[in-house]
């Protein structure tokens, strides 16, 4: 993660994201916790407040929450300073510090680890959000952000246009595959259930499909591969047809919509998080990619890892009305990002 701050790509990203969040003054002189740092969203989030810290002065107190510390020290610590707290999602939480806003976005979030692990899945994120909630009602904290998922609409109508949070589409409960969006609607109605019985402020957002130039390396979603392929200068290598349509985000606007919803949410509520500016099929993704790169789609059958990580979802396109209507506006079409996502993992 060190290299991504000598980007002068990446360090724009942050100044365009910390531009697009509405009301962030508000976090002036306040603690979070940020769980997951060390993923995609998370570790943009951290990157956000430091860079704001940093330009700002803003004395945003940075509390990074994971099982390798040493890790997470190393990889934040060019960038500003970070109080990193040991915690696995599995276990009980065992520090104590008052915190006033906590952001959860610790989970599994990639089709390879659901298939791998459903139980831990489905358990790891119910009881690490209940832990947090606790924590959070008897350590003053003033609000919770649940990092959800688009997939909670599962195999949405196809006649529908958007998805409004309002909408519930069909998910197979007796598969497997569904451990990840059933627990992710658990989990939402958790913290709903939480501001309602306790008067305890929560808010949950749920991301489409989120991309940018910081991915683990067990990640397998369609989107790092192709990136991975483009990387290594090859061609993108297609595994099925590409026909879903989707609602891609570029990280940068993906976290400024976040803090938005953390700062301006209405208490108990749920949020879209998607740039109506950006959707496309997947193979329009792939073409995408190639054309920035200049190499070409290939289409190669897919194995039987690839078939059993295929989603059911044929269209996941978010309403993006409700976050709007709190001020917020993305900043990147998918060509912007992909092409900034490539300059900064290619150095510019």
């Amino acid at each position: 993660m060190n290299n991504l701050y000598k980007s002068k790509t990446y360090v724009s990203d942050l100044d365009v994201a910390i531009h697009h969040v509405v009301g962030i003054e508000k976090l002036k002189d306040k603690k979070l916790l940020i769980t997951g740092a060390s993923g995609t969203i998370g570790s943009f989030v951290t990157d956000v407040l430091l860079r704001y810290n940093r330009v700002n002065n803003a004395g945003i107190v940075v509390y990074v929450a994971g099982r390798c510390v040493e890790n997470l020290k190393m990889s934040f610590k060019d960038f500003g300073e970070v109080t990193v707290l040991p915690y696995d999602l599995r276990n009980a939480i065992g520090f104590d510090v008052c915190i006033d806003y906590i952001i959860h976005v610790a989970g599994n979030a990639h089709p390879a680890a659901f298939n791998k692990d459903p139980v831990g899945t489905i358990i790891d994120n119910i009881n690490s959000t209940y832990n947090l909630l606790e924590y959070g009602r008897y350590h003053g904290t003033k609000r919770l952000l649940y990092v959800s998922s688009a997939e909670v609409y599962g195999q949405g109508d196809i006649n529908i246009e958007e998805f409004e949070e309002s909408y519930a589409g069909y998910l197979d409960l007796q598969s497997a595959r569904s451990c990840y969006p059933s627990s992710k609607r658990a989990t939402e109605n958790l913290c709903a259930s939480y501001s309602k019985q306790y008067n305890f402020e929560t808010v949950a957002v749920r991301p489409c499909h989120t991309y940018g130039p910081h991915f683990t390396l067990t990640d397998n979603r369609a989107s790092v591969q192709f990136i991975k392929n483009a990387l290594k200068g090859e061609d993108i290598v297609m595994n099925s047809a590409g026909t879903q349509m989707r609602s891609y985000s570029y990280i940068a606007d993906c976290v400024s919509a976040l803090l938005t919803v953390l700062i301006k949410g209405k208490n108990g509520e749920v949020y879209n998080i998607a740039n109506p500016n950006s959707k496309i099929t997947i193979f329009g993704l792939a073409e995408i990619i190639a054309e920035v790169v200049g190499s070409k789609v290939i289409f190669a059958g897919p194995n039987i890892e690839d078939l059993a990580n295929q989603t059911p979802i044929t269209k996941q396109i978010l309403n993006s009305k409700k976050i709007k209507a709190l001020g917020w506006s993305g900043a990147y079409s998918v060509k912007k990002g992909i092409e900034h996502t490539l300059a900064i993992l290619q150095g510019e």
